[in-house]
């Protein structure tokens, strides 16, 4: 990470696994169909509400624009834990968007559970939790 001309030590030091959380980021607020590349076949999303999301039921909202974001803005990366090949990360990010024709905007807390195979990162879980002000 570079700030002000600066190399500034990043609490999670893999660089990999954090370019892929950036696409990540950047294919849900781009409604890419290419976000299920960086999915693995088991992968389960809890949202606050409770509702766990398998992989077929994330790709048929994902496809039918239920939720479209606007905009993803990771503000924070506070716990990046690694052992063997998984790696979970505490983050936060300031969505906004459309969801069933609302507009909303809030701030995430995430815990993801990234995964390697086959040399490759893949989230194998996600948690968020609305973060009221």
């Amino acid at each position: 990470m570079v700030c002000n001309g600066q190399k500034k030590k990043t609490l999670c030091d893999q660089s990999e696994l954090i370019e892929r959380i950036h696409l990540l980021d950047s294919y849900m607020q781009n409604n890419d169909a290419k976000i299920v590349d960086l999915l693995c076949a088991e992968v389960s999303f809890g949202h606050s509400n409770g509702w766990v999301q398998r992989l077929n039921n994330f790709k048929e909202d994902f496809t039918s624009q239920k939720i479209r974001y606007n905009k993803i803005i990771q503000t924070e990366i506070s716990e990046c834990k690694e052992y063997k090949k998984v790696v979970s990360i505490r983050r936060k990010v300031k969505v906004s968007g459309t969801y069933k024709n609302q507009d909303f905007e809030m701030v995430l807390a995430l815990l993801e559970i990234w995964r390697k195979e086959k040399s490759v990162w893949k989230l194998w879980s996600r948690q968020s939790i609305k973060i009221n002000p």
